[in-house]
């Protein structure tokens, strides 16, 4: 049975490495897979997913109102896929989540999502709320604080480095918007932000 699965963590614990090794793991077994990313997340190549330590591979973009179910039948219809691999899954929908459920349950084909837990503020993503619901397997993916302990939340800064406490829960950015940290070290910085 096809199961979906959700692979979460703080920022750079290496979510896109990690998917794009998993990519190359059925790859190299002449499985295909089939690559999505949130279209909204552009700070690297369009229509690519890109991991920090430079590995790239071309992925189908999705976004709010857009059927992934639709997207995978029509794939289908042009190739056999062996394997959904999503990138950004925090910023999936409900009706993402439950759609990619649908792909595991009855068209049999394992959705690995990677992506976030949590915003800036400590709540959850909607793509991520729905993931730890209903996925069949979720598993942290680790990265440490500076402070050396396992870092869990998203700090969000400002360009001196300090704390931002207020805004729109998604921003993009990368190590020039977020920091990882542990919840104390977190904590401490909201609080010197005042």
């Amino acid at each position: 049975m096809a199961k979906l699965y959700f692979y979460y963590s703080a920022m750079n614990a290496g979510k896109s490495t990690t998917l794009l090794q998993s990519s190359f793991n059925y790859e190299e077994r002449g499985m295909k897979t089939m690559l999505f990313t949130a279209a909204i997340d552009d700070r690297y190549e369009t229509g690519s997913i890109s991991s920090r330590l430079g590995i790239k591979n071309d992925a189908h973009l999705f976004e709010k109102g857009e059927s992934l179910r639709e997207k995978v039948e029509k794939e289908l219809e042009k190739r056999k896929v062996d394997c959904i691999l999503i990138d950004e899954a925090q910023f999936l929908t409900r009706d993402h989540v439950f759609e990619l459920a649908s792909v595991a349950d009855e068209l049999s084909i394992p959705v690995l999502c990677y992506g976030l837990r949590t915003d800036f503020q400590a709540n959850l993503f909607e793509g991520s709320q729905w993931l730890l619901a209903i996925a069949d397997e979720i598993q942290e993916l680790k990265t440490i604080c500076r402070c050396g302990s396992k870092a869990t939340m998203n700090l969000r800064i400002d360009e001196d480095g300090n704390a931002v406490k207020v805004g729109a829960s998604i921003e993009i950015g990368g190590n020039d918007r977020y920091i990882a940290l542990c919840r104390k070290h977190f904590m401490e910085k909201l609080r010197a932000a005042g």
